[in-house]
C-alpha cells in the first residue's frame, strides 16, 4: 500500500481532505441549485393550471374563462376577469367570440351581480370582485381564505347550461379549487382556498430569521465594546444605527404589504428592534462614561535648583 507523501513543511492526507471537501461543497451546491429549479418550476405549474368546473350540454352552452388577477386581504376581495365564450348555436359562427343571441349573466359578485352580452357584439373582458372569507391579513404570512365564484346564464329568461375554466395569476397568492364543486346544469359555483404563494412564505420565513440573526450580532458587538470599554468606537455605532434602519426598510419591504402588527412583527421585528436600539444606547453610555473618565497622571519628579548638590 503507497503511503502519503507530505510536502515539506505538509501533513499527509491534507491535500487529499482539501479535495473532498471541495467535491462536496461542489455536490451540496449543485444540489441546492437544482432544488431551486424543481421548486420554482412547481409553482410555476401550479400558477399556470387551469381547473374546469361544470359539463357543457345542450345545442347551445356558454363557457365562462374566469382568472383571479388579484387577492387583496385588506379589502376582504378577489378582483377577477370573466370572459364569456359562446359554444354551439350560441356562436355566430363555430369558434367565433360573438353571441348570436343576446345573454343575461348572473353572478355572486357584490359589485357587479349582473350583466348583458350583446347579441352581435364582443364578448369583451367583465371585471368582478368577490368576497373573502377566514382569517385576518394580521395573520400574516400565515394567513388562509376562501372565495365563492357563482356564474348563470340565461337567453329570454331560459337558462342555459354553462362551465367555467378558472386560474390564478397574482403572484403573491395561491387559489386551489377544492375537489367537490357543486354544479347543476344551468348555473355553475366554484369554491376555492386562497393562501400565500410559496415563495412569500419562504421569503417571509428567511426575512424573519435574517431580523434575529442581524439582532444577535449586534448584540455580540455591545458585549465585546462593553467588556473591553474602547471608548466610542464610531464605526461599530455607526453601524448599530445603520442596522437598526435597515430593518426598517426590510420589513417595509415584505412581500403582500402587511400590516404593521402582524404575526411577523411579534416574531421577529419588534424584537430585532427592540434589542438592537438597547444595545446601541448602552454602548453609547458606557463609551460616554470611559472618554469622559479622568485618566492617572504620572507625576514628573523635580528638578533640583541650580548649584545645590544631588543628594
Amino acid at each position: 500500500m503507497a503511503e502519503d507523501r507530505a510536502e515539506p513543511g505538509g501533513v499527509p492526507g491534507r491535500g487529499r481532505g482539501k479535495t473532498v471537501r471541495q467535491v462536496a461543497i461542489a455536490v451540496f451546491a449543485l444540489l441546492l441549485v437544482t432544488l431551486s429549479i424543481a421548486l420554482y418550476l412547481d409553482e410555476r405549474s401550479s400558477g399556470q393550471a387551469s381547473t374546469q368546473v361544470g359539463t357543457p350540454g345542450g345545442l347551445g352552452w356558454v363557457e365562462f374563462v374566469v382568472t383571479a388577477q388579484k387577492v387583496d386581504p385588506g379589502g376582504q376581495d378577489v378582483t377577477l376577469s370573466v370572459i364569456p365564450v359562446p359554444h354551439g348555436t350560441l356562436a355566430q359562427e363555430p369558434g367565433s367570440p360573438v353571441f348570436e343571441r343576446t345573454v343575461e349573466v348572473t353572478t355572486t359578485s357584490l359589485s357587479k351581480p349582473s350583466f348583458r352580452v350583446a347579441a352581435g357584439a364582443p364578448t369583451g373582458q367583465q371585471k368582478l370582485s368577490v368576497g373573502l372569507y377566514g382569517d385576518t391579513v394580521t395573520d400574516y404570512p400565515f394567513d388562509r381564505y376562501s372565495m365563492v365564484v357563482g356564474l348563470a346564464a340565461t337567453v329570454d329568461g331560459r337558462p342555459l347550461p354553462v362551465m367555467m375554466t378558472f386560474r390564478d395569476v397574482d403572484p403573491f397568492f395561491v387559489v386551489k379549487p377544492r375537489n367537490d364543486p357543486r354544479t347543476v346544469p344551468d348555473h355553475v359555483t366554484l369554491d376555492a382556498d386562497v393562501a400565500r404563494s410559496r415563495s412569500t412564505f419562504i421569503l417571509a420565513w428567511f426575512m424573519m430569521a435574517a431580523m434575529w440573526a442581524l439582532a444577535l450580532a449586534v448584540l455580540g458587538g455591545a458585549r465585546v465594546l462593553l467588556l473591553k470599554r474602547p471608548g466610542i468606537v464610531w464605526p461599530a455605532l455607526g453601524w448599530m444605527a445603520a442596522t437598526l434602519f435597515a430593518l426598517v426598510s426590510m420589513r417595509n419591504a415584505a412581500p403582500g404589504n402587511p400590516p404593521i402588527g402582524s404575526i411577523m412583527d411579534y416574531l421577529a421585528f419588534f424584537w430585532a428592534e427592540a434589542l438592537i436600539a438597547v444595545s446601541l444606547t448602552i454602548t453609547v453610555a458606557t463609551g460616554i462614561r470611559t472618554e469622559l473618565k479622568p485618566t492617572a497622571t504620572t507625576p514628573t519628579p523635580e528638578t533640583p535648583a541650580p548649584g545645590t548638590p544631588d543628594s
